[in-house]
């Protein structure tokens, strides 16, 4: 008797025993889930005290490096005005263009702040805040002999523009893309494209019209913009998909920024006109 209720006590103990580690894993689960959870947003930002902003730092007048290699830029401007609505730090980091979406995701970077153009591509992938700036994308040159009056008239020429680009996507969305496809080179840089065409191995690029204009304040050689161009490019700052609280953020900054007049001299300074906006992206 004694025995059989020594083996039944002994079964009673591993039952609770177990039932005590089980319960024990599911709260330390739990926990790491919330934890990880804790571990996105707009907390994320505010436990490290800085927002990092990833950029291309050659993409003038947007974002680039001065004689003294320091960033300047409208958007770096217009980003620390945010960052002190916002009470964190903004720390900028240049990255590789082609690998900005990867960059983000490895939380080496908070947002994408440089220039970025709204896409339905971009939309799916990231969080976006609304379009904060109007640009065009245009067709360049240095030489009078070459004449774009319509997309078509690319087929004549040989093209060059930046990988990954806005100028890029804007091309290959085009009715008459296949027939100039073949002419098209993509660079690592704007830079790179345009010393080409110096060099005389690129007839016209295809390029941001606010970057066009700004080398044409640097350029001896000024380019000259083509009857035809692709069309209006909102930019947009981009964020993680899960950080739409952090999108949401930014747009409360940026309005403020409006509100109280920074945000125009900010553009007034780069662009000797207040050309900053706010408004939904909408896919089109």
């Amino acid at each position: 008797m004694k025995k059989k209720l020594a083996i039944v006590l002994a079964a009673m103990m591993m039952l609770a025993t177990m039932f005590a580690v089980t319960g024990c894993g599911g709260s330390e689960e739990a926990a790491s889930e919330g934890s990880a959870g804790g571990e996105g947003g707009w907390a994320y930002i505010e436990g490290n005290g800085k927002l990092v902003v990833g950029l291309d730092d050659t993409f003038a007048p947007m974002g680039f490096r001065d004689e003294n290699d320091k960033l300047v830029g409208f958007d770096i401007d217009l980003a620390n005005a945010v960052g002190e609505k916002l009470g964190v730090e903004v720390e900028f980091k240049p990255i590789d263009w082609d690998a900005k979406e990867m960059e983000l995701k490895a939380k080496n970077i908070d947002c994408i702040w440089n220039g970025m153009s709204a896409t339905p591509e971009r939309a799916e992938k990231l969080s976006l805040s609304k379009e904060y700036f109007n640009n065009k994308i245009v067709v360049m040159t240095e030489s009078k002999d070459v004449v774009v009056k319509e997309a078509k008239d690319l087929a004549n020429y040989t093209i060059g523009t930046q990988a990954e680009s806005s100028a890029l996507e804007m091309m290959q969305a085009n009715e008459d893309w296949d027939s100039f496809a073949d002419n098209v080179k993509d660079y690592k840089s704007y830079d790179d494209a345009i010393l080409d065409m110096e060099a005389g191995r690129l007839d016209c690029i295809v390029i941001d019209q606010v970057l066009g204009n700004y080398k044409n304040t640097k350029m001896d050689n000024k380019l000259i913009q083509c009857d035809y161009d692709f069309g209006d490019d909102f930019y947009v700052i981009g964020f993680r998909k899960e950080d739409s609280d952090v999108a949401d953020k930014v747009n409360a900054a940026l309005q403020e920024c409006i509100d109280d007049g920074s945000a125009a001299k900010i553009s007034e300074k780069w662009f000797g006109k207040d050309l900053v906006i706010l408004q939904d992206y909408e896919a089109e």
